[in-house]
């Protein structure tokens, strides 16, 4: 069994992978992390190097969870997960390729799943394990998430059909790009939901909270990247990003830079890295909302109002996924970790220093950070198609921006996160014309962008009570014991 604890410690013993992902977050609020990583020597690097991606998800994944899925259906998940049909951009049948964009400059693409963005890769084959896991249990659950951008239409996408959930997605409703509302409409009907709610990401992702403190919802799943499973199905494209980059150098050491919203994509590079991946920094990109930027560079965490930017999806100031990263910096002191948390709650700021630890620890642990505005991501956008002739989106370019800031001792990988289709209109200021778009987003948006949302207010009444009368869960699934 892969044993995994919550950050905050409250739990009475650990979970295996299956109760944690159809749980979401623990019942004492705090998030599930491994309670030990396994780890991946440089003479098993050797054998992943050169083979498809789906065998190295296997693998990574496979040591991550143990048996608690059977690996046969593991590996059947992975494949129906990774079908042709659903990556018809893959190139060459490469899922996650690479490319050089500069010296000693990187860049993976992980958007070219069925909704052109990053998430596809882990939302694919999560939603297949929760509905592996609920056909075995015999039971129906209900899943909600909140995003700003590019997490909704992917879960929508992997979760639409399944016969055993439904999933309720909150967004703002302004912020996101026309693509990504328009996208996401689309998937509305059967089993899936699209709830519009009047203000910003980190708001609805407090009403979240709100949601699931209430008896009646305390079983409800998450599918944003305080699952657990979403974190995993992350961490194995950064290996075969890794091999493709050092090629026969194995054990040669590299940076990667991930741009960052909730913080779970860098997140799991740090977990690869801890894994034995030899990734010497793990940097985070943040745009205009750079609440995290300003903690990892002075140990100081400020609650800020996050503001819209033209990189939507990373338009959040409470990254959720930081609590993984201090209850490892905590030593795994959950009850600290919980103060901490509760104390920036009631205040709006808390400083590592007030809890023993420096003001540098972040950076210390092997990360770095660096921020970009609307004019660095037009500049960045315009100086990668000069020099590669590739288009990025400005997700990308935000790393792309910090990319370039730094003096790049050794390769650098930048996280390609999303396809420039889904910001057209950044992508046209900055160089004039925009990518044809694939054929399975050839129609997207054409008609009304409002189309397929429940417009609500801030409220939770009204969100408990669209949900209620839509959930397909009637009994509660059980919490774990």
């Amino acid at each position: 069994m892969a044993e995994l604890v919550s950050t905050r410690g409250l739990a009475d013993e650990p979970v295996n992978y299956v109760d944690a992902l159809l749980q979401g977050r623990a019942p004492d609020g705090g998030l599930y992390v491994a309670e030990e990583f396994p780890h991946v020597g440089l003479d098993e690097l050797q054998t992943l190097a050169g083979l498809p991606y789906e065998d190295v998800f296997n693998f990574v994944k496979g040591r991550l969870i143990g048996d608690d899925i059977p690996y046969s259906e593991q590996a059947r998940i992975t494949a129906e997960a990774y079908a042709p049909e659903k990556f018809p951009e893959a190139l060459n049948g490469n899922l996650v390729p690479v490319t050089q964009i500069g010296d000693n400059l990187y860049a993976q693409n992980l958007s070219l799943g069925p909704t052109g963005a990053f998430k596809d890769l882990a939302l694919q084959p999560l939603a297949l394990d929760m509905e592996y896991a609920l056909e075995e249990a015999d039971e129906y659950l209900d899943a909600v998430g909140v995003s700003s951008g590019d997490t909704a239409t992917a879960a929508e996408r992997a979760f639409k059909g399944l016969r055993r959930m439904a999933l309720f997605m909150m967004s703002p409703e302004v912020g996101m790009s026309g693509f990504q509302k328009a996208h996401m409409g689309e998937q509305t009907g059967g089993n899936i939901h699209n709830l519009s709610i009047k203000v910003p990401f980190d708001t609805m992702n407090d009403l979240l909270d709100q949601l699931k403190s209430q008896p009646e919802f305390a079983n409800i799943a998450a599918v944003n990247s305080i699952n657990w499973g979403r974190v995993v199905g992350q961490i194995p494209y950064y290996f075969a990003g890794y091999l493709q980059v050092v090629g026969k150098n194995i054990g040669q050491e590299i940076d990667v830079i991930v741009p960052s919203g909730n913080m779970g994509n860098a997140l799991a590079a740090h977990y690869a890295r801890r894994m034995g991946l030899p990734l010497r920094e793990v940097v985070f990109a943040n745009n205009e909302n750079n609440a995290l930027h300003n903690l990892v560079q002075s140990g100081i965490y400020v609650a800020r109002k996050s503001e819209i930017t033209s990189s939507p999806s990373m338009d959040i100031c409470k990254p959720k996924n930081y609590e993984r990263l201090l209850f490892e910096m905590m030593e795994g002191d959950g009850a600290k970790v919980a103060d901490y948390m509760q104390f920036f709650a009631r205040t709006g700021q808390v400083a590592l220093s007030d809890y023993g630890l420096s003001p540098t620890a972040i950076k210390d642990a092997g990360f770095d950070s660096g921020t970009s505005n609307h004019a660095d991501r037009i500049e960045s956008i315009r100086w990668v198609h000069a020099s590669s002739g590739d288009v990025i989106d400005p997700h990308t370019a935000d790393a792309v921006t910090v990319a370039r800031r730094r003096k790049l001792e050794r390769p650098a990988l930048c996280m390609l996160t999303a396809l420039d289709v889904k910001s057209e209109p950044t992508v046209e200021e900055a160089l004039g014309f925009v990518s044809e778009r694939p054929d399975q987003f050839k129609e997207v948006g054409l008609g009304s962008q409002d189309d397929g949302f429940v417009s609500m207010p801030y409220n939770l009444e009204a969100v408990a009570a669209y949900i209620r009368q839509h959930r397909i869960a009637k009994q509660p699934v059980p919490a774990a014991k």
